[in-house]
Parts: C-alpha cells; structure tokens; sequence
C-alpha cells in the first residue's frame, strides 16, 4: 500500500476532473423540480412515509393558510411536557419513555418493572470484550469507536441475522443497555491511550437509570448528585426521538427496508448521526461560546454582544459560516419545545454549579440572535433557541467532555431508531429506493 503522502499528491492531480464530472448544475434542480436534500424550496421536508411514534408540530391551518406555531414534539399520542410532568420531579423517566416508544403505550408498574429489570440485565458486555475491543485502536472519535464494537457485537449473536421482532426487539434492549458503556469505555480508553491518564472501567449497577449510570461509569469517584441525575435523564428523554425524516432515522428506516440485521442498521444510523450537519450542533455552539468569551470583554454588555453577533451573521466571526449556532430549527418555526422544556432544569444546575454568570451570556445571546437574524436574513419562518443551544451547556456543566456529546445523543436516540426499525419492519414490505434523473451527456459518439 502506498504511502498516505503518496497517495494524496496522486488523488489531488485528479482532483479537477473529478469536480468537473462530479458538478451538477443548480439550476437542473429547479428546471426538473428535484427537492435537494428531499427539501423544497420553502425549507419543506418532502413526504416519504408515515409514521405512529412522534409528530412533531411547527405550524397550523388556518382558513387555508399555513401559519406558525409554538413547536410540539409528541410521543406515541403524547406531548412531551405531559409525559415530563408524569414522570415528576423525584423519579428518573428514560426507562418508561424507552417502553412508550419501543412497545406503543406507556407501561404499568408492572410492566415497567419487568422492563427495568430486563434492560439493567442488558448492561453487560461479552467476556473481555472491553480489552479485546474498546481498547484495541482507542480514537478521540468515539461515534467511530461506538459502530466499531456495535459491528462486533453482533459477532456475539448466535440469531444475528433473525429480522423477526421477537429477536429484533430482543438486540433493540441489549443496545440501548449497552449504549452508555460502550460510548464511555472508549473515552475511558482513548484517554489512557493517547493522554496517559488512569483508565476507569467502573461496572453498571442494574438498579440504576440510564442516567445514574452513565455519570457514576464516567466519574473516577463514581459520585452524583440527584440533580444532575435528573438533568441527565430530562437531556436523554429530550433527544430520543424526533419524528422519521431526521437524517439518522431515515437512515435506520431505508437500511431496515433493506432486510439488513440490527447491528448494521444501527452502525448506518451511528455513521449517520456523527455527521456535523446532523449530530454535531451542540459542539458548535459551545465552540462559538468559547470565541465569543474570548472577543467579548464585557460578558453583560448586550451591545458588544450584539456586535459579536453581527459580526457572525456577517462572516466575519469565529468560523465565517454566516451562522449563530443554536438558533433556529429545519422544522420548528416559532419556537422548540425540547428547548422550551429543558430551560428550566439548565437553569437549576445551572444555580447549583454555580454557573449563573455563564447562563446569563447564554440568555442574552437567545435575546439577542433571533432578531438580528431577522434583520440580517429573509427567513420563512420564526428563528429560536433550539435544544443544541443548551445541551452542550449542560454536559459542559455535568463534566461530560466534548468527545462525548455526539455520543450522548446516540445513547437516547438509539431508542427512536430502534422504534423506527420495528415500525418498519412490521408496516412495510418494499426497500426503499427512490429516483434519481440522470442528466448525463452521452459521449459514444465522440
């Protein structure tokens, strides 16, 4: 094999060809009424199938006109405040919620139970598969690392390739029980690897949420507090699920139609969601968060931050995208509900980490962007925080490095993936392929 440099000065000579052939005029896009990126020119997600998970709202019918709205995220008939409120203060919700998506209802207490008890079973990993695994190539890149022991698993499974739901809900559990591991040991590993720091291999307790767990496997001291439990496990229920055309979940549903088994329609979806575009946002805004602390002098100056901010929106800030990261929604017009919902438990940590200066440079920015974006762009629909305003915040203030936050997104939607294949797989029977136009030039005759 060829050195990498080698390589690269024999792939950059054939860069511009490549481009060439490669380019597709814009303008054929709208000459043939081709929705690129299955959007329409109003930002309109193009209808490719029906769903009875979630819904989620962002505008209303009114007189036969479309017009904006509060944004709703519903789950299985429920809006997600009412199933927030049900849970209460004092409990931890990701296990009843993962039972409302996964079986369609929410469970009894019985039910519920049984639940518990056979997903606190499925934190276990095969016998030295930490060592043999997880270890082996340790990567900053942990989405990689996760999909890596996620195709190895199945490995493991002696009915790998059974797609009936009975199994396939049978793999569903063990990997939303083994999610939070996974993402954390290989953290674990690559610190030791690559920074020399002590390897924490701390076990799961089976008696204990999502949540508890994934804080007491990171921690060296295993130690945390009921509230930031909570905000954990409020964050998860948050990113669980978020309708069938996000770009990871589509992904599980077209790899699913395919007949393919779980563990690799779920390493497609892990592929899927560590694309920036998709899974990156909140490690975007806490890196513009960071840029702003270090060009802002006054951190409760409304106008320098304003100015900050046009300076954004201007390309003449931070990354020159022309974009406030955290600001507005591909769905959500007025306002997202998530973001809406989980303001007021990042402020409670917020108080108890003692992190109010921080959140007063946050909510400034919410003031503040929303208009001068406005100002500054012609937008179809109203322009609010949404829930990646916040979360990076909030694992920021848990302690939960950077390398993490794209896994932590895996660790709650693995659960809505795993709803959309069984929704998939029991409603419909043909593999998804749509069309594409050729517009190729016929050259034989040259």
């Amino acid at each position: 094999m060829l050195p990498i440099e080698k390589m690269n000065e024999y792939t950059a000579g054939k860069i511009p060809g490549c481009v060439a052939n490669a380019r597709i005029a814009p303008e054929l896009y709208v000459r043939y009424g081709v929705n690129l990126g299955l959007r329409d020119l109003n930002g309109n997600g193009v209808l490719t199938g029906l769903t009875n998970i979630s819904r989620i709202v962002a505008f209303r019918e009114e007189n036969g006109q479309k017009t904006s709205c509060d944004g709703e995220l519903w789950y299985r008939g429920y809006r997600i405040e009412r199933l927030l409120d049900r849970i209460g203060p004092d409990h931890y919700g990701f296990e009843r919620i993962a039972y409302l998506l996964l079986m369609g209802e929410l469970p009894t207490e019985e039910e519920f139970d049984e639940f518990c008890h056979v997903l606190g079973n499925s934190r276990t990993l095969p016998g030295n598969f930490t060592r043999d695994v997880i270890m082996k190539a340790p990567t900053g890149d942990i989405m990689n690392s996760m999909t890596k022991s996620i195709l190895t698993l199945a490995s493991y499974d002696e009915a790998v390739a059974d797609t009936g739901l009975a199994n396939v809900l049978r793999q569903s559990i063990g990997l939303i029980g083994v999610f939070p591991m996974l993402a954390v040991y290989a953290y674990h590993a690559y610190k030791y690897s690559e920074h020399q720091e002590s390897m924490y291999i701390h076990l799961p307790r089976p008696e204990l949420s999502t949540a508890e767990n994934l804080l007491r496997m990171l921690r060296p001291d295993q130690k945390y507090t009921a509230t930031e439990a909570k905000v954990l496990d409020t964050a998860l229920i948050l990113h669980m699920e978020h309708g069938g055309g996000n770009n990871s979940t589509f992904t599980t549903r077209v790899v699913t139609s395919s007949g393919s088994d779980t563990y690799s329609t779920v390493a497609a979806a892990m592929s899927s969601l560590k694309g920036p575009k998709h899974g990156g946002a909140n490690i975007k805004v806490m890196k513009m968060m960071e840029d702003l602390r270090r060009q802002v002098r006054d951190h409760a100056d409304r106008d320098e931050i304003e100015m900050y901010l046009t300076k954004l929106l201007d390309k003449e800030a931070f990354d020159r995208q022309g974009l406030i990261y955290g600001m507005g929604h591909a769905v959500y017009s007025l306002s997202d509900p998530r973001a809406k919902v989980f303001r007021s438990y990042v402020e409670t940590l917020a108080h108890e980490k003692h992190r109010e200066d921080d959140l007063l440079l946050y909510r400034c920015v919410e003031e503040a962007a929303p208009a001068l974006i406005a100002r500054k762009r012609k937008i179809y629909k109203g322009v609010s925080p949404n829930i990646d305003f916040y979360s990076g915040f909030v694992y920021d203030m848990l302690g939960i490095p950077m390398e993490l936050y794209t896994a932590m997104f895996a660790v709650a939607r693995i659960v809505g993936w795993s709803a959309h294949r069984i929704e998939e797989l029991v409603s419909a029977s043909k593999i998804i392929r749509p069309s594409y136009l050729s517009v190729m030039q016929e050259k034989e005759n040259e």
